[in-house]
């Protein structure tokens, strides 16, 4: 293949596309009612169960599913199975929270994961810590996403738009209409993204078998001729990591800030829990058809490097638009769902990221006497500086999304503490906590930069977040039970 795969009318279908975004924006922008963060963060506390559910579901499953996902499946076979596994975890880790968590922050009026902890513990150090942590966690995510869409335009034109020209491009767009509207505009397009995302996976399950001639079993059959270490059960260390994975991504995903700010946005309890159980059925809607996907490039593009390989869905797409005028129409629609799933988390993660900069750091250590206009004006002017550095950062990094996801995890997953303890156990300290967090991340980040970032097939960041809880139980054990 040579040159641009799309046609001109696959390219204006995608652009309309791409420019209603903006225009959902322009309109959220005119439907807000106060210029309070509450509202332009918060879209009023006003979720219902759709948008709630689409937003969630756009949110979770991004370009590390649809890129990173089928790219990782490409290099190491089942293996990656586990993948469906810590999908599931999600659900639990969010369900052991998060419904305490949001009945509170109705009643404390929080707007960022910081006002919860500055609330529990009283402890300035802490809070600041923690949404510095969340900060690097999400500028980690929205490089991800930056990345999958530098891959998604070279991998489909098969490298004649080079990823930077794609970086560049989605990454206005998306400040554009997050700057216009805040969390109104970011659910809402959030809305049409979650049912494109969730036709682009169906049209997958559908072409997939047609491409291949034949079924899983088929896939199966010619891994094992083709790469037979592929196919095999993992080995103890593997099972391990599979384990690992699972508390990696069901506590740290469960804690994602712009998850937190998304449940705070739910119109009740109520909701957010039937949110939650449909969400339940997802992984298997669309990381199980990742994982068929990487399989079956695995087979139809045995040749793709280690770089080239979180490219390899938009290339196997490509292999389908060549057959049939519809295959082409049909991989347009998957194409357009690709960006979807970039577009709707990288949106949340910006928009997370300038309320934690703005509620958490800007006000209290700059501008305490600022007000909510200027604070919202603050964080409009900070979404904008983090893109140009994401970008800029995206356009340089040669680390594949996998890797930037578990990078991201590392740190994050210290926070859990504070969530899952801090809601239940009320004699959990805030000095307590945070030697628990400081101690956690020394294990995590002095394995990573040394090299190891699996302990007996543990990540790092888990090993750390083991010794983080087991400071927080001890410390709080051996400090005497406060006086009734």
């Amino acid at each position: 293949m040579g040159g641009m795969v799309f046609g001109p009318g696959a390219l204006i279908a995608i652009a309309l596309y791409l420019v209603s975004m903006i225009g959902v924006g322009w309109y959220a922008r005119k439907r807000r009612e106060s210029n309070s963060m509450a509202d332009f963060y918060l879209a009023g506390r006003s979720l219902g169960l759709g948008v709630l559910f689409l937003t969630l579901y756009a949110t979770q499953y991004s370009g590390n599913t649809l890129f990173g996902y089928t790219g990782k499946t490409y290099r190491i076979g089942f293996e990656w199975t586990a993948s469906v596994l810590f999908m599931f975890s999600i659900i639990p880790g969010y369900l052991l929270f998060a419904p305490r968590l949001v009945a509170l922050a109705r009643r404390e009026g929080f707007i960022t994961p910081g006002d919860y902890i500055s609330h529990r513990f009283a402890s300035p150090a802490l809070t600041l810590l923690s949404t510095v942590l969340m900060i690097y966690a999400l500028c980690n995510y929205a490089l991800a996403q930056l990345k999958a869409m530098g891959a998604a335009v070279e991998g489909i034109t098969d490298g004649a738009v080079p990823g930077a020209y794609g970086i560049v491009g989605l990454a206005v767009i998306m400040v554009v209409y997050e700057t216009l509207g805040g969390m109104r505009s970011v659910a809402w397009t959030d809305v049409i993204q979650g049912v494109v995302l969730l036709l682009g996976f169906g049209i997958l399950a559908f072409l997939i078998p047609i491409k291949l001639g034949g079924g899983l079993e088929h896939v199966v059959a010619r891994l094992s001729e083709m790469d037979p270490p592929k196919v095999q059960a993992p080995s103890t260390e593997g099972a391990n990591k599979w384990i690992s994975y699972i508390f990696l991504l069901g506590c740290g995903a469960a804690i994602y800030p712009q998850a937190i700010q998304r449940l705070y946005s739910s119109r009740s309890v109520k909701v957010l829990k039937r949110s939650l159980a449909l969400m339940a059925f997802m992984p298997l809607t669309t990381t199980l058809v990742a994982l068929i996907c990487g399989l079956t490039a695995a087979v139809v593009l045995p040749d793709l490097s280690k770089a080239e390989s979180d490219q390899v869905l938009a290339r196997l797409c490509a292999l389908i638009m060549a057959d049939s005028t519809l295959g082409y129409w049909l991989v347009v629609a998957v194409f357009a769902a690709a960006l979807a799933a970039l577009m709707s988390t990288a949106d949340s993660a910006l928009l997370s990221i300038s309320s934690m900069f703005t509620k958490d750091i800007y006000k209290p250590y700059f501008r305490p006497q600022a007000d909510e206009a200027e604070m919202t004006l603050v964080g409009k002017f900070s979404s904008w500086a983090i893109v140009v550095l994401l970008v800029v950062v995206a356009i340089g990094t040669k680390a594949t999304l996998v890797r930037l996801l578990e990078l991201k995890f590392e740190v994050l997953i210290q926070v859990v503490p504070c969530f899952f303890m801090g809601l239940y156990w009320r004699r959990l300290s805030a000095g307590t906590a945070l030697l628990g967090m400081v101690c956690g991340l020394i294990v995590a980040l002095g394995l990573t930069w040394a090299g190891k970032p699996l302990i007996w097939g543990f990540h790092a960041g888990v090993v750390g977040l083991a010794l983080n809880v087991v400071v927080c139980v001890a410390g709080t054990l051996l400090k005497p039970a406060p006086r009734a």
